[in-house]
């Protein structure tokens, strides 16, 4: 399944004007904070073009607010790229990197962390100046999402560990893939990029939850078509098209128009929630600075279904063809050039 695989979406998304002027300072950023610790890491972290995603799903923060979103994404991606499989035992420790991560956002701001590594020290770096200026309320509902999404990730790595990672049936997969993808938080870092926070009785209510559910299904099964490539290149199970693969012994190709079917079809569910907004907000009585503060947490949604898919299309980590020492680790079953867990 080639990475340049298109979907029709009906919106289009804009690219913020900050982008060049953030991503020289985040890349020295990266750098300078020990997230890549070898030349070959930082040119296969530049191919990835993470500043490229931010800019796209967070389009009208500021140039310094640009700066500490690009800055977070890193963190994500690259622990994300930790496990080895050669080295089951490393599951261990990424669940105790990942307690801190999840810790990090419930203590006050600048606390330093207990468990010492480039990422939890970026990380509480980077989370001093997402929360600046949020309510304790948003920063509580941030704080779950990214729980969550942590939780999931180090139940990901423990089932590699384990030799499991090629074991969820469909239904299974569908409900960890949405754990797993991510998009809460980074929905709800979209209010701090633009200054805004959804009220708190639009974002209990169950047409907001099922949109969310059913965006982040979207862009969790279009990321496991953009990157079937490189996961099958890894050996890793844990992709849309090797479920439907394994569960109804199809061929791959058989496997990836399937898999397309069903994002076109979780695309069109979100669609349909989205239609209902304005009844939802007459049902809540909304006054219209709440209903303009709705209409951006759904602008905030679009932004990612739209920015992460056209991020996807040339991101150098989703590459079919790659010969780089990323690569060859990649065959080896090596997460990552660099080890970031260690001190």
């Amino acid at each position: 399944m080639p990475q340049d695989v298109r979907f029709d979406l009906p919106f289009d998304t804009p690219v913020s004007e900050h982008l060049e002027h953030a991503r020289s300072r985040h890349l020295r950023w990266v750098w300078d904070r020990g997230l890549v610790r070898s030349q070959a890491g930082f040119e296969e972290y530049r191919s990835w073009d993470l500043p490229g995603a931010a800019a796209r799903t967070y389009p009208h923060a500021s140039a310094a607010d640009m700066v500490v979103l690009m800055n977070w994404f890193s963190l994500a991606f690259l622990f994300d790229d930790q496990f080895d499989s050669g080295r089951p035992d490393r599951a261990d420790r990424v669940a105790e990197v990942a307690r801190e991560l999840v810790v990090t956002p419930l203590r006050p701001a600048g606390t330093v962390p207990r468990v010492v590594c480039p990422i939890t020290v970026a990380w509480a770096e980077v989370w001093t100046h997402l929360s600046d200026g949020m309510s304790l309320t948003w920063q509580t509902r941030f704080a779950a999402s990214w729980g969550r999404f942590l939780v999931a990730h180090t139940e990901e790595v423990d089932l590699a560990a384990r030799g499991l990672a090629g074991t969820l049936d469909l239904e299974e997969y569908a409900a960890f893939r949405r754990r797993t993808v991510g998009i809460h938080h980074s929905i709800d870092a979209a209010e701090r990029s633009r200054g805004f926070e959804v009220p708190a009785e639009v974002q209990a209510h169950p047409l907001m939850e099922r949109m969310r559910d059913r965006a982040a299904d979207t862009i969790g099964f279009m990321n496991d078509i953009h990157s079937f490539e490189r996961e099958r290149r890894r050996g890793d199970g844990h992709n849309l098209i090797a479920v439907l693969h394994r569960e109804r012994r199809c061929s791959w190709q058989e496997a990836a128009d399937e898999a397309y079917r069903m994002t076109a079809d979780r695309l069109a569910e979100y669609l349909e929630l989205e239609a209902r907004v304005p009844q939802m907000c007459d049902e809540l009585g909304l006054d219209e600075e709440q209903r303009a503060r709705v209409r951006m947490g759904v602008e905030a949604i679009q932004h990612w279904i739209n920015g992460n898919y056209e991020w996807a299309l040339t991101s150098g980590r989703y590459a079919a063809d790659k010969e780089s020492p990323a690569a060859r680790a990649e065959l080896a079953g090596k997460g990552s050039l660099d080890d970031l867990l260690t001190v």
